[in-house]
């Protein structure tokens, strides 16, 4: 796994959900904060979107935008005013007051709404860094592989084929991954774009995460990135933030949580997946980071409400 792979599969629960919306006229919106990611593409017209305590955005035909900390906000036909914003409509109401199908006489705006169910708890620094919304405008040949999620997407929502069930959770999935990297390729100036692009650094946070259980040392993972321990550790923590053994047990531990949320393994079996020698040694690293044994997290979250859509 690489390391987005990886942040992602941290912090993603449940299926995620979408739905095409039409609309014509004055229209106003309100989706509240939410628990997870959403998404917008728009493929039809034009509207604004207006989130919280933030600055509004335009949006056109071909635009993508992801509010990646689940930020409520407001989609409309204009930048609306305040008292525009307050009688905003919830979205759920106005969603199912949609235009008429035939799309050759319709002149609205069209758009793609969809939403991620994200486990914060672990969210990996490379997620909690981005920005509140990522908009993304539409440029010939700008993110093919992007655009041709969205292009699939689109036909899906559309036909409703056999098999849909399947395939529209794993280009939810396709289109949560390319936003953030196209969010990367666009010059962000975070600190995790930078860090997936300095050789030494990308090349130790491949090795750790592809063997997370490996006996790694300093002296290891110089010697796999080909510099010396010096170099390591000065450009690795520089980026990252901690030093390379210290994220490698902050990311034993997070995956360690993600195993016990989606797994029934037992507690020995996690232990050897995530490189302890012991449950117990598993066990006393995991309260001290998580504030709770492996046994009572896992049967928190068993007690805990599922989330909702």
């Amino acid at each position: 796994m690489d390391v987005l792979s990886d942040a992602v599969a941290a912090v993603r629960i449940g299926r995620p959900s979408s739905n095409r919306v039409r609309v014509s006229g004055s229209w106003c919106a309100r989706l509240a904060p939410y628990e997870g990611a959403g998404f917008h593409v728009v493929l039809q017209g034009t509207c604004w979107l207006l989130p919280d305590g933030g600055t509004p955005v335009a949006l056109g035909t071909g635009d993508a935008v992801l509010l990646p900390h689940g930020t409520g906000h407001v989609l409309a036909d204009s930048p609306a005013d305040a008292a525009a914003v307050r009688r905003a409509v919830p979205f759920e109401d106005w969603a199912g007051a949609e235009a008429p199908d035939d799309r050759t006489a319709f002149g609205g705006v069209e758009l793609l709404c969809g939403k991620y169910r994200l486990d914060r708890g672990r969210a990996h620094p490379l997620m909690a860094e981005l920005p509140v919304a990522v908009h993304l405008p539409n440029r010939v040949g700008s993110h093919p592989e992007l655009r041709s999620a969205i292009d699939l997407l689109g036909r899906e929502l559309d036909a409703r084929r056999p098999g849909s069930g399947t395939v529209l959770p794993g280009l939810l999935d396709l289109l949560f991954v390319y936003l953030i990297r196209s969010w990367m390729a666009e010059g962000s100036t975070g600190a995790w774009p930078a860090v997936l692009t300095d050789p030494v650094t990308a090349a130790a946070l491949r090795a750790l995460h592809a063997a997370p259980a490996a006996a790694w040392t300093n002296d290891r993972l110089a010697t796999e990135v080909g510099v010396s321990r010096p170099t390591l550790a000065r450009r690795f923590t520089g980026l990252v933030g901690r030093a390379p053994m210290a994220y490698l047990t902050w990311w034993r531990l997070t995956l360690a949580a993600t195993l016990l949320r989606d797994t029934e393994e037992p507690l020995a079996a996690v232990a050897r997946r995530v490189g302890y020698g012991t449950p117990y040694a598993l066990s006393h690293a995991f309260k001290r980071e998580f504030g709770a044994t492996p046994g009572r997290f896992r049967a928190e979250l068993r007690d805990r409400p599922g989330p909702t859509a």
